[in-house]
């Protein structure tokens, strides 16, 4: 696509972060944003106000109505990616599909495969490749004599806010699906390796107890492919007294030093009427437009559809990632290690 035309854009899911996504290429001067699908009438009535475009109710209307749509933001909940994703490349759009690629490993093979006969590309939000944080430690590893990676430990929580009113779908998803694909993929990206094996526990409890069934808090250990592991620890029944709505500690340890990244606590600490908490800023505003790591994040999509060449987390980050999940999931059923399938694609 030349560099002068935008790229035409439609949002499939407009909650949360399907909003927040529909916004940024909204503001974006090298896109347009063409439609928003979502399956919530209120949604589609406020997205319609809200940025002028026609909404549909299904993937295929949208689809089916504007030809000329070049691409599309997949941002339904974890477990809906592959319908709506398998529609949209199925007609050689470029996607940007939010963490994880699926939940299943068949669901992301389908969707990989959808791709591959149109010639689509496919991009995967994890966002976290694009926090400052974690770029600023990737250029020191890769610049400095930091030594060997031996070992990396993350601890990614959600306040039960999360599960219990912020998602109505928590009892078809999980600590791991939800949280721990943004770590997984940190890990894989900061060493360059990839995971071999895992061994996963977990608690329930806390939430089944109000209705949703799913694991409160899950730990998975992984072995990678250059003999160091990773650990990487998820829950999300945390007190909502807590200073954020999520709290996110990173350890990167090498045979010469070690690393230690806070992802929550941006640097500002409120002590008001309410209790102590932390301002949240990974998203903001600067005269009027929206910006942030997320932002920069679809930026770069934007620029991916119109031919620049960016480095973007691809369908093959995404695919080890969802199939590593979901080996944790197995070993959390089995109760022993699970070994993890090489990623042939």
């Amino acid at each position: 696509m030349g560099d002068d035309k935008a790229a035409n854009i439609g949002i499939i899911g407009g909650g949360i972060r399907g909003s927040m996504f529909a916004r940024a290429i909204f503001e974006n001067p090298s896109a347009r944003l063409i439609a928003i699908c979502d399956q919530n009438s209120q949604t589609r009535d406020s997205a319609a106000e809200r940025f002028n475009v026609l909404t549909y109710s299904s993937v295929e209307a949208m689809v089916g109505a504007h030809p000329e749509l070049t691409a599309a933001v997949i941002s339904t909940p974890d477990f809906a990616h592959r319908e709506a994703a398998v529609i949209c490349a199925q007609v050689g759009l470029d996607l940007m599909i939010e963490k994880p690629l699926a939940t299943s490993e068949a669901d992301a093979q389908a969707i990989i495969s959808a791709a591959a006969k149109s010639g689509a590309q496919i991009m995967v939000g994890f966002e976290n490749r694009w926090n400052p944080r974690f770029t600023a430690v990737k250029n020191l590893l890769e610049s400095s004599d930091n030594g060997r990676v031996v070992n990396q430990q993350a601890d990614l929580n959600d306040t039960i806010f999360v599960p219990s009113k912020m998602l109505s779908w928590a009892g078809r998803s999980s600590p791991a699906w939800f949280l721990m694909p943004h770590t997984l993929d940190l890990a894989i990206w900061l060493s360059g390796t990839s995971p071999v094996s895992v061994y996963a526990r977990g608690s329930k409890g806390t939430l089944s107890q109000l209705g949703i069934d799913t694991w409160d808090s899950i730990s998975a250990t992984f072995t990678m492919d250059d003999g160091s592991y990773v650990v990487l620890n998820s829950s999300w029944i945390l007190p909502e007294t807590a200073p954020a709505v999520y709290d996110f500690r990173y350890e990167i340890q090498t045979t010469s030093g070690v690393f230690h990244v806070d992802g929550a606590n941006q640097g500002v600490t409120h002590y008001g009427a309410d209790g102590v908490s932390w301002p949240q800023f990974a998203v903001f505003e600067h005269n009027g437009n929206i910006g942030g790591v997320p932002i920069d994040m679809v930026n770069d999509f934007v620029e991916y559809v119109r031919g620049a060449s960016v480095n973007v987390p691809t369908h093959q980050d995404g695919l080890l990632v969802t199939q590593a999940i979901e080996a944790v999931h197995e070993s959390l059923s089995c109760g022993g290690v699970v070994y993890l399938t090489k990623n042939s694609q």
